[in-house]
């Protein structure tokens, strides 16, 4: 079944697949791109690479590019990067771009392309968690591929009105996601990754996240998030805070993607980071809709981790992938999951 433009759109309009043709007058407006990557043959994966354009400090960008391998190896091309043109050969305005990195798109909802090339830090998942990368022990590598998207958009839209009409606890969980607007989408992939001076064609499967919003990040607790699309179509998505203070259920929302419609899903079975390992930690996840329980089975693949992040209140941080399994059908997806340091061990 081939999805149109509205099916795949999740209800926004086409003009939010530009991007910010200029700077924002709000200081703390920011325009955010990410993409999660995984190899079909699981050579290799990209669990993120995004940018995060903040007005404060707009032509100096934060830049993300996670790269990992079966084994310990990681490259790691975090930095800050000089804002690109926004504008492409068609006068609108499509990119998104900073340093090695660019986002383009190039039928909305449907077709982009990112391309990463430059130098990035050459280590292992130990020196990482560590601490102890070596910053001088670099590597050039270029990523170009272009994306497919084959589920349609799931949409946050927590726009300022709706936000005010939250309590107090459920407006702390919406900043965290960004008052504004959020979409995610999963997508098939096709490109080249040159690396050790090697360029490898492949396909594989990954998410890609486009936001407008402002975000602050006090009050955040820790998450964990996953989604992954399966050779047959079906899909999942979920976002999950930890229970607040007062022993209620924090930010809990999913979807269950099947016969070309979202069901929606609440999470049941939760797996929060409580080991950093670099692989073969138990992800598996139970989702609830009016389907009834779907059980997602999930093993971690070689993830990347910043301990103590400093972006996110000083909790440890795994980006990373999982094989995930329902039913018969196997598929690589992303996983991301944040707690605090006394929640979890090293090993």
């Amino acid at each position: 079944m081939t999805l149109t433009l509205d099916d795949l759109s999740g209800g926004l309009s086409p003009d939010k697949e530009l991007v910010f043709a200029a700077q924002p007058e709000d200081p703390e407006m920011r325009e955010s791109m990410s993409l999660w990557l995984y190899d079909d043959q699981g050579r290799f994966a990209f669990p993120r690479m995004g940018i995060e354009a903040e007005a404060h400090s707009w032509d100096n960008r934060r830049v993300q590019g996670n790269f990992s391998f079966p084994g310990s190896r990681v490259l790691n091309g975090a930095g800050m990067g000089a804002a690109h043109s926004p504008i492409a050969a068609d006068g609108r305005p499509t990119i998104l771009g900073a340093g090695p990195i660019s986002f383009e798109m190039l039928e909305p909802f449907r077709r982009w392309r990112v391309v990463f090339d430059g130098s990035v830090i050459d280590g292992s998942y130990e020196q990482m968690i560590a601490k102890t990368l070596d910053p001088n022990r670099r590597t050039n590598v270029r990523l170009d591929v272009e994306l497919e998207m084959v589920v349609p958009a799931w949409v946050q839209d927590l726009s300022p009105e709706a936000v005010a009409k939250m309590d107090p606890q459920a407006q702390i969980e919406a900043a965290n996601m960004g008052v504004g607007w959020r979409l995610e989408q999963l997508c098939r992939a096709r490109g080249t990754f040159t690396v050790d001076g090697q360029t490898h064609e492949f396909t594989g499967t990954g998410l890609r996240i486009k936001r407008q919003s402002v975000r602050p990040l006090a009050g955040f607790r820790g998450h964990t998030w996953q989604s992954a699309v399966f050779p047959d179509g079906r899909a999942f998505g979920s976002l999950a805070y930890p229970p607040r203070e007062d022993g209620s259920e924090g930010h809990n929302d999913a979807y269950v993607y099947q016969d070309g419609r979202f069901y929606p899903a609440k999470l049941k079975v939760v797996p929060w980071l409580r080991r950093i390992v670099s692989e073969g930690d138990d992800v598996s996840l139970e989702l609830e809709s009016e389907l009834g329980i779907t059980k997602i089975g999930g093993v971690t693949t070689p993830s990347t981790f910043r301990v103590g992040n400093p972006d996110i209140g000083g909790l440890n941080l795994q980006q990373g992938g999982a094989m995930y399994s329902w039913g018969d059908q196997k598929a690589f997806g992303m996983i991301e999951r944040s707690a605090h340091e006394s929640l979890t061990t090293i090993g």
